[in-house]
């Protein structure tokens, strides 16, 4: 436990000092159409940076999760995604920054495509398919809608699962990456039945459908050129994700040879100027040219607390393992804390002045399960991963605590049931109870053939 504790203390000094200088995982990258700006997330923000690099502008500084950004035809509006209000929703703000306004308000995830003109935003987002719509209805094929940036009642633009949309400037007609099942988006080399193709379609989202790639692997991510005929495009054809260019009875051209990583979130403005992701990185390139590296430097608040390194060498007890084998949980001097076992990093889970006892984790590893003592009472609490999209305590953005038992009695060693529906603990120190973890209800112990597991003692 000594080395995890050093090595988080030193990895967090380091990425404090190098943040600034030289950012990585600058994400959802989206030249402007006049091709002077590049938008791109970082650190659930968004940012501008000029398309020859310097210092970023921060547009969004709340603390909920800000991404996606998207331009607006004439430059003036951006579009993105944020979660301040609960669930993901599309919001709209000037380019140059501002107080952004919200289009969405359904209870689902909406995530702005593109802008269909100045005044339209296409969002994806399952809500309710139309009746003729042969695919299995499932939130896996989300439905395309459109919404004024005005605000008002969005409508449907199409019940086709439709991702990565661009709108031809000239004819409206779109292009767009089909989805036919599903596949995690950043799975490399995929080929398969389901891998995505590009496809085109007329402006009204309903008639003129044309598939255009036929690739056994992924292509993706694609967007008009300037001449409103051709495309460039994201493709897997000749190994790592790469920029292609399609021209109407014509062999696509390869024109970026990245080996190591893949190209991501390809952009291009209304010039032709290209924009993409690169190992985390922001680059530019102009058709026969070679990519260009964007120099971004990155000024802004640190919005969370920074984190003190520190040694203990004794106090710590009760260890628990993540049913997954990557996460061990443990109490140190009264407190709940979780490592990593592939990189060391520990993360601390409580912060209470009272002392926290006996944790154990949950059968998918997303919590946590421990007695505290809060008030003049022992009591059952326990702790859960907040975003789908956290697959750990130690690198969990966000991370909720729910008391389970809280009463007059004394409540020790709670632990989890083997399907995760229930937690068994001890009550007065003589009696063994049962909590359902949906219904809230109690009830007496009862073996019903179940193995017990025991957390190891330190």
């Amino acid at each position: 436990m000594k080395k995890s504790f050093i090595l988080a203390g030193c990895l967090a000094l380091a990425s404090a000092v190098c943040s600034a200088e030289s950012p990585l995982w600058l994400r959802y990258s989206a030249i402007s159409p006049d091709g002077n700006t590049i938008a791109f997330t970082y650190q659930g923000d968004i940012f501008t940076v000029p398309v020859n690099g310097g210092t970023a502008k921060q547009l969004t500084t709340n603390p909920a999760y800000d991404s996606r950004p998207v331009w607006s035809p004439d430059g003036k509006t951006i579009a993105f995604a944020s979660d301040r209000e609960g669930s993901l929703d599309v919001f709209v703000m000037p380019a140059a920054g501002g107080a952004p306004k919200r289009l969405t308000t359904n209870s689902g995830s909406e995530t702005p495509l593109a802008f269909r003109d100045n005044g339209t935003v296409l969002f994806s987002a399952s809500e309710m398919p139309t009746s003729a719509d042969i695919q299995f209805p499932s939130a896996q094929f989300p439905q395309v809608y459109s919404v004024s940036v005005n605000g008002g009642r969005p409508v449907m633009f199409t019940s086709i699962a439709m991702d990565q949309i661009d709108v031809n400037p000239v004819s409206g007609a779109i292009l767009y990456t089909d989805k036919k099942g599903y596949e995690d988006y950043w799975r490399k080399h995929h080929t398969s039945s389901i891998a995505r193709d590009i496809w085109t379609a007329n402006a009204d989202g309903k008639t003129g459908f044309k598939k255009l790639t036929d690739f056994a692997g992924e292509d993706r991510n694609a967007i008009w050129a300037p001449d409103g005929k051709s495309y460039y495009y994201l493709s897997e054809k000749n190994g790592s994700f790469n920029v292609y260019k399609a021209a109407p009875g014509a062999q696509p051209v390869q024109l970026t040879q990245h080996t190591k990583h893949p190209v991501r979130f390809l952009t291009a403005s209304k010039n032709g100027k290209l924009a993409y992701s690169y190992n985390g990185e922001l680059y530019t390139l102009t058709e026969g040219g070679k990519p260009e590296k964007v120099n971004v430097t990155i000024v802004k608040d640190n919005l969370e607390k920074p984190l003190q390194p520190q040694v203990r060498t004794n106090g710590a007890s009760t260890i628990a393992v993540s049913p997954s084998g990557k996460e061990v949980a443990f109490i140190n001097h009264g407190d709940v804390y979780v490592t990593s076992i592939e990189y060391n990093t520990t993360k601390r889970i409580t912060d209470t002045p009272q002392q926290e006892r006996n944790v154990d984790f949950s059968p998918d590893g997303r919590s946590l399960v421990y007695s505290a003592e809060r008030g003049n009472t022992w009591g059952i609490y326990e702790s859960k991963i907040v975003r789908p999209e956290d697959k750990l305590f130690t690198y969990a953005t966000e991370i909720e605590e729910t008391p389970l038992v809280v009463s007059d009695e004394t409540s020790f060693q709670p632990l989890y049931s083997p399907d995760g529906k229930e937690v068994a603990y001890l009550a007065n120190r003589t009696e063994l109870k049962v909590i359902n973890l949906d219904t809230k209800k109690f009830a007496p112990f009862s073996p019903r053939n179940t193995i017990i597991h025991i957390p190891m003692a330190m």
